[in-house]
């Protein structure tokens, strides 16, 4: 936790993940601002997610020849360059077409593609082992201040300077970002893989891996079943939910998205607080916060009082956070140097795609069928996660407690 490349990396985190909110927050004002189209809105996440799961299937490849800090490097080196483009285009036009604000979109979110997976593959390389659930809950409890925060200070932003005064200054935090992501030193050997191995088998590693090791399966079934579940708690479908069930204004949309926000981010304090508590304890933790998330979506999702969704929103984020940094903790513990980036690779792509269809799906229970039904499907998906894990305790997180 006392390494400088740490301190590079979560500082750097911090000003990208900002940078990404600001940037977003100030696209939405021009875009809306030339449009007025609610739909044209509706392309900054999918852009977003479809750029991230076209960089992870490739990811791999690049995986293959490059260091985990020059991917990085790279990786924030080029949003910047993409970024000082759309600002220019942005700031030079009084009525900047769409085609050109779409694709730039488009390419930030496909070089910030490899960078999640390399962030989280570098991190068990710099900091001690026995450190290693502490700086994930650290970095979580960034991540999350970040999205919490950012938000609502991108907004304030927006108001004050405009939306293209706001990109200028992700452009800088962008540049900040680089600088420090260029300061981390990871000193695990790397040497660039065969020129004859055939692109597909590149390309298939990290799943293979996956695979063939029934802890890293286990795991990613998990991963499957939440990424289906936990996009219940996307904005349209909290948004429907607020207006249907609790029949409150929709000031109480933005209560809720607070709410579960800060629950992330007491879970990750939790973890980082009791850290040697939950590394004893790793598959107990995992257990108990799989049977508990399950039970509060349910209890959200047949909960009509306002003023409890609100604790029970709160619930959920932080039993949801003390999961994930558990879980993600035992992978980076369980898998090599070598294996892990390939496996993030993998795995974000994975999430990013079921995610994405999960949404139209869920999308449209709640729209032609009952919003409370959605909560209802995900819980019981959540539960079976739990089971699952019950059913393979000989082979996942065999840990002595």
């Amino acid at each position: 936790m006392k390494s400088s490349s740490f301190r590079f990396l979560w500082i750097g985190q911090l000003f990208a993940n900002l940078g990404d909110v600001f940037y977003v927050v100030g696209l939405i004002a021009i875009l809306y601002s030339v449009t007025e189209s609610a739909m044209y809105l509706a392309l900054l996440p999918f852009l977003n997610t479809f750029g991230r799961f076209m960089s992870g299937i490739i990811s791999p490849l690049l995986l293959n020849k490059y260091k985990l800090k020059s991917l990085l490097v790279s990786s924030q080196f080029s949003k910047t360059i993409i970024l000082l483009l759309l600002a220019v285009w942005v700031s030079s036009q009084s009525n900047p077409g769409i085609v050109g604000i779409v694709c730039c979109i488009f390419l930030i979110s496909f070089f910030d593609g490899w960078a999640m997976p390399a962030t989280n593959a570098i991190l068990p390389r710099i900091v001690e082992e026995s450190q290693l659930l502490k700086a994930n809950s650290f970095t979580s409890v960034m991540n999350e201040t970040a999205q919490l925060g950012g938000w609502a200070l991108g907004g304030m932003l927006v108001a004050i300077i405009g939306g293209e005064h706001v990109i200028w200054l992700t452009f800088s935090m962008f540049i900040v970002s680089t600088i420090l992501m260029i300061g981390i030193v990871d000193k695990t050997p790397f040497q660039v893989k065969s020129e004859n191995q055939k692109t597909v088998e590149v390309l298939k590693e990290g799943w293979l891996t996956i695979w063939h090791n029934p802890v890293l399966r286990s795991i990613h079934v998990v991963f499957f079943l939440e990424a289906i579940a936990n996009v219940v708690w996307v904005a349209a479908i909290l948004y429907v939910f607020v207006s249907e069930v609790l029949q409150v204004n929709e000031t109480w949309w933005g209560y809720i998205n607070t709410a579960f926000f800060i629950g992330l981010i007491l879970g990750g304090v939790i973890c980082s607080k009791l850290s040697v508590t939950f590394e004893k304890h790793m598959r107990k933790a995992v257990l108990f916060s799989s049977f508990g998330v399950s039970i509060v979506t349910l209890l959200f999702g047949i909960n009509a009082i306002a003023w409890l969704a609100l604790i029970l929103v709160v619930l959920s984020g932080l039993i949801e956070q003390m999961k994930g940094i558990t879980i993600h903790t035992y992978l980076q513990r369980n898998a090599s140097a070598e294996e892990l980036p390939k496996i993030y690779s993998a795995q974000h792509s994975m999430v990013s795609v079921v995610f994405g269809l999960s949404t139209l799906v869920f999308g449209g229970i709640a729209e032609y069928l009952n919003v409370q039904l959605a909560f209802i499907l995900a819980g019981t998906l959540l539960a079976t996660s739990g089971f699952y894990l019950l059913t393979k305790k000989n082979v996942f997180l065999p840990i002595n407690e």
